[in-house]
């Protein structure tokens, strides 16, 4: 039996994120004593406690982290197998590819011209994503294929292929103590500061928060703090800045990623493209 129906999960997802049941409620458009009854009905029926209330605090207990966690990826799931669906029956749908601005190391080009030779090429549209939302993308079904970076991107539950794999280097202001070195290691940049990144919970920055890498670069240019990318991201290297290879820092990887459940040949063929002569490196 199903204890959970999806609208519930909704509700509860709304309130773990906002852990605030006024502005969940309105996110949600329901009135704030229907949405509290219905968690309590949810922790009731589950036999567990969701949320420790204060009259100034709302907080997750572990049982409502698991969740929360949980929770989002089911929302997902059927999120995406919605999309499938109807996807599935309109045999002139558009191939979704989805990349952060800049992100396809000079190979997207080469992979749209492999796919075009494809007898069943569809139409690619392409969707820029944040920082760090792309996987979700994926998982809820808003994209079929996706350009990410590993290892920072979260592959878990993505089929992926390696397409590009490239090292990574600090940028620098060209007034910066280790502007003129060949290369530096990570201990070289203790005590720098680094961006913290718009919605990627739990970095390491201390830095001003950045939405992009054109933000990062004008930060970095003013000598608000450094940054630590992928060569292929910050090529060509604007004016006042240098690149240097960091040499103790794991390789950047350009990978090709899709729902592991998604078998459509839709997929399968941008994917082979991709793969193809052109289309990799």
């Amino acid at each position: 039996m199903i204890e959970l129906e999806t609208r519930e999960l909704e509700y509860f997802i709304a309130v773990a994120d906002e852990l605030h049941f006024s502005r969940a409620a309105v996110r949600l458009s329901i009135a704030q004593p229907a949405l509290s009854k219905a968690i309590r009905r949810i922790e009731t029926r589950l036999g567990v406690p969701l949320f420790v209330r204060s009259s100034r605090h709302v907080e997750l207990t572990p049982a409502g982290e698991a969740l929360r966690e949980h929770g989002r990826h089911a929302l997902n799931a059927v999120s995406a197998a919605v999309r499938n669906a109807r996807r599935a029956a309109d045999t002139q749908a558009h191939l979704r590819l989805v990349l952060k601005p800049g992100g396809d190391a000079g190979l997207l080009s080469g992979i749209l011209a492999e796919y075009a030779h494809q007898p069943d090429a569809r139409r690619v549209d392409i969707l820029f994503s944040g920082p760090a939302d792309r996987t979700d993308f994926l998982r809820d079904g808003r994209a079929d294929v996706g350009l990410l970076f590993a290892p920072f991107d979260d592959l878990d539950g993505l089929a992926h292929e390696t397409l590009h794999s490239e090292e990574r280097v600090a940028i620098l202001p060209s007034g910066h103590r280790l502007a003129g070195r060949a290369s530096v290691r990570m201990s070289d940049l203790a005590g720098e500061t680094l961006p913290r990144w718009k919605g990627v919970p739990g970095g390491d920055g201390t830095g001003p928060e950045v939405a992009d890498v054109v933000q990062l670069l004008h930060m970095i240019t003013v000598s608000r703090m450094i940054g630590v990318l992928p060569r292929s991201l910050v090529e060509p290297v604007p004016a006042g800045l240098v690149c240097v290879p960091v040499t103790d820092a794991p390789p950047s990887r350009l990978v090709l990623a899709w729902n592991e459940e998604d078998r459509r040949p839709l997929v399968a063929s941008f994917v082979a493209a991709a793969l193809g002569p052109r289309g990799g490196s």
